[in-house]
């Protein structure tokens, strides 16, 4: 599976670059998805340091809620822990794999404050929420749980980035294996390719990798003209379309709205954002994060 989303000698030369790399990884669709798995995967074989920390169940569109984490009155999605489990809980052959019966802003926030001091006695260096299954557009920004989970880690000053995915559906990471040609297994390959890429272009900069209180919002378009990664080139754009003035780039202080450019192709949108607000960055922070990713960016 892992071979098709990123080439042996891609991972060789990200393992060089990402070595000792801490990073948490969260969702809002929930910790058994096929996408968090695919990249949990390729993240550890590209040399990172990974704790997977995800709601028990997928909750999507729950923004940046938050409750205490419960004991499970249901099964784990896809029955991956029974009825009565504990309130957090983690896969019993790989402990670095967790989840939380709560909001995404509660999962992200345990893998912080209690998984990455336990595991790696220090605190993460990022935090990747996502790939989720949809795009998160414009005003959805304010519902989505991966944008929430995102915003929740850049205030407890952790860098973080928020990945959306035009397709793929909410199935079990077992069809990574057991349908390895189905579009869901397809678009989690590619995404996760996208995902590595973007990470080892900002994860080979200086710290601080983003300015304080800020996070990215990226989406992927649809897989369905675009059949791999190499397909794609990622444009910085903005939420809304009301905010201006944006940093100066591609000829124009007004950057293209990320629901506009995603129509233009195989394009991966990238938007920096106010953490506290979830609306456009100022254009000095965004001029912070251009700056960090020349190499990747385009324009349209």
């Amino acid at each position: 599976m892992f071979k098709n989303a990123l080439s042996l000698y891609a991972l060789a030369n990200l393992a060089y670059f990402c070595h000792g790399t801490q990073i948490i990884l969260t969702n809002d669709d929930g910790w058994a998805v096929a996408q968090i798995r695919a990249e949990y995967t390729a993240l550890k074989a590209a040399g990172y340091k990974v704790i997977l920390s995800a709601p028990a169940e997928n909750k999507s569109g729950t923004g940046s809620s938050t409750a205490t984490p419960t004991t499970l009155t249901e099964p784990c999605e896809f029955n991956t822990c029974p009825t009565g489990s504990p309130p957090t809980g983690s896969n019993s052959s790989d402990p670095n794999i967790n989840y939380v019966n709560a909001f995404p802003v509660d999962a992200v926030r345990f893998g912080i404050q209690t998984l990455s001091p336990a595991i790696w006695n220090s605190p993460p260096d990022i935090v990747v929420s996502g790939s989720n299954i949809g795009n998160n557009l414009g005003s959805t920004v304010l519902i989505s749980g991966t944008v929430g989970a995102a915003s929740e880690a850049a205030l407890e000053g952790i860098p973080s980035i928020a990945f959306s995915g035009a397709t793929g559906s909410q199935v079990s990471y077992t069809t990574l294996t057991s349908q390895p040609t189905s579009s869901s297994t397809q678009a989690a390959n590619i995404y996760t390719s996208l995902v590595l890429k973007f990470l080892s272009v900002l994860l080979a900069t200086p710290k601080p990798y983003l300015p304080s209180g800020v996070s990215v919002n990226v989406n992927f378009a649809s897989t369905s003209s675009c059949s791999s990664a190499s397909d794609y080139k990622f444009v910085l754009t903005r939420i809304s379309s009301s905010s201006t003035p944006n940093v100066n780039t591609c000829g124009s202080s007004t950057l293209p709205t990320e629901s506009s450019a995603i129509t233009e192709g195989c394009i991966a949108t990238v938007s920096v954002f106010n953490a506290a607000t979830k609306a456009d960055s100022n254009s000095t922070e965004q001029a912070f994060v251009l700056n960090k990713l020349t190499s990747l960016l385009t324009c349209l």
